[in-house]
């Protein structure tokens, strides 16, 4: 059994940026055609931002994905947004009902007064974790969430990754009452 399975997300997030990007692009393209002695420092700054851009926010979700381990699922998208979740704090997880959502917001997302947390890439092959009680993520703005829903690619395969997990012996908790090892 290898030490984790990866599963790769959605890239509609990525191309809708890609295609904001390149909008910027254009825009401060015309912006500095039009004006007769357009500041250099400020070219430079406006070069950088969207460098920084195109790096973080398209580049860095090409590279991730989501992981299932031996003992907890990691959820990642790009470098800005990591959740390590233990199996022993996950209560349900379950194929999401696609048709059901009428509009899933791509990127991390947590709509006022929704116990759900979105962390997608992609409107399809969406999967819901139910935890077993509320977690705060500072990149939600610290807001709490007892659902995280996210989308792989291959959806099944992803949810039988998970049921071999958990017929996997759990790992041994040293902080318990009788964590001693017997025969």
């Amino acid at each position: 059994m290898p030490k984790r399975h990866s599963f790769a997300y959605g890239r509609t997030l990525v191309i809708s940026r890609l295609i904001l990007l390149l909008a910027l692009v254009a825009l401060v393209g015309v912006t500095v055609g039009l004006t007769p002695s357009f500041p250099t420092l400020s070219l430079a700054i406006l070069s950088l931002v969207l460098v920084g851009y195109f790096v973080l926010l398209t580049v860095s979700p090409l590279l991730t994905e989501h992981w299932v381990t031996r003992s907890r699922l990691i959820l990642r998208q790009g470098w800005y947004f990591r959740a390590v979740i233990p199996f022993a704090e996950i209560e349900k997880i379950e194929a999401a009902d696609d048709a059901g959502r009428s509009r899933v917001p791509l990127g991390i997302h947590r709509p006022m007064g929704q116990p759900s947390l979105f962390v997608t890439g992609g409107r399809q092959n969406l999967v819901s974790v139910r935890l077993t009680h509320p977690w705060r993520f500072w990149q939600a703005f610290g807001l709490t969430a007892s659902e995280i829903i996210f989308d792989v690619i291959d959806r099944e395969g992803f949810l039988s990754a998970l049921a071999e997990r958990g017929t996997s012996l759990p790992p041994i908790e040293a902080d318990r009452a009788d964590a001693e090892l017997r025969d």
